[in-house]
């Protein structure tokens, strides 16, 4: 009898030895988030994850993409990205065995470009982007992708204005090279963040894209952190914004679509799935109702579509929508101004 409570009582130690340190853990991360904003902005980027691992991103046809060309480009001193540029599936067969001039001298040829701008963690080669590629491919489209300086194989420190003036530079490089093809660019998650500054400053100089796609956007990166899952069980801490939010800001990380999207003047597209648990549906749909009646759009076209919960598309496989082609094709077709209809 003495033994068994005495092992009873043991056990209780250990337990309650356990529950104290991970209370202690618990209460001591927010204060080292607030010392250490690093921490935050890593938690943001997770550039560091490299998802799939084993994966050699000079050569994307180990990826069953073998009509894609990988680069690398230049857009500052002691910053270099790798680019991914995709041909429409058409010329899939032309494609093979080409180099790099020939594909750069591709994107003159009359087939539209979609610049593709990742979300956090992985690289360009992460298994639900390389799906989308494909379907672009399918549907006529070029597609140029890459990676933000510090992931995958770019080189670089990240951070909000380093990715904004990566897409920037990628830009200009396509319509050097495009013609008078039309250039549309495509934010996914985090990426939308960077879609929004980058073409807020396209407007801003007078070279809008030809569309802007947000799949899967937040209205701010606070508000997104607010509402990310990782945030769950510390929603109610005391001083949750101190402790969470502000380093975030003091870090110079805002990615503000709700903002930027009063300052853009090109048709926009938002596409959110309903069961979505990265970044919640009723953040695509305010960041639409904010975007909608902005008079930077009084002209252009701005269409919302939701996907249902039951399809199970979650944060990253709307790709996988039969009725997506159709989207794409009645949107952009007419995405020129309202007023020539």
């Amino acid at each position: 009898m003495k033994r068994a409570l005495g092992r009873r009582k043991g056990l209780w130690l250990r337990l309650r030895k356990i529950l104290l340190c991970v209370l202690g853990l618990y209460i001591a991360i927010p204060f080292l988030i607030k010392l250490c904003p690093g921490i935050q902005a890593k938690l943001i980027f997770l550039n560091f994850v490299r998802v799939p691992y084993f994966i050699d991103l000079k050569k994307p046809q180990d990826q069953g993409l073998n009509h894609t060309c990988n680069y690398y480009l230049q857009p500052e001193e002691d910053v270099t990205v790798g680019v991914w540029h995709t041909v429409p599936a058409v010329w899939w067969k032309n494609a093979q065995g080409k180099d790099q001039l020939w594909y750069e001298d591709a994107l003159a040829s009359s087939h539209p470009i979609i610049l593709y701008l990742h979300g956090n963690a992985g690289t360009r080669g992460g298994d639900h982007r390389v799906e989308l590629y494909k379907v672009l491919s399918s549907l006529g489209y070029h597609v140029v992708t890459f990676d933000y300086r510090g992931w995958g194989d770019s080189v670089g420190t990240p951070s909000e204005r380093g990715m904004t003036y990566d897409a920037l530079h990628v830009f200009d490089w396509i319509k050097a090279r495009s013609g008078d093809n039309p250039v549309y660019i495509w934010g996914h998650s985090l990426g939308t963040g960077v879609a929004t500054n980058l073409v807020r400053r396209l407007c801003e100089r007078e070279t809008p894209p030809d569309a802007l796609i947000l799949e899967s956007p937040f209205t701010n990166i606070r508000e997104e952190a607010k509402s990310h899952p990782f945030s769950v069980i510390y929603r109610y801490f005391p001083g949750f914004d101190w402790f969470f939010l502000d380093p975030i800001t003091s870090s110079g990380i805002k990615f503000a679509n709700d903002e930027n999207v009063k300052h853009i003047s090109c048709p926009l597209l938002i596409l959110h799935a309903e069961d979505d648990p990265v970044v919640p549906f009723q953040l695509g749909r305010k960041l639409y109702s904010i975007a909608a009646p902005a008079r930077s759009f009084r002209d252009f076209k701005v269409q919302f579509v939701p996907f249902h919960s039951d399809l199970g598309y979650r944060h990253k496989y709307i790709y996988k929508s039969p009725e997506l082609p159709r989207i794409l094709r009645e949107f952009l077709g007419k995405s020129e101004p309202k007023h020539q209809h």
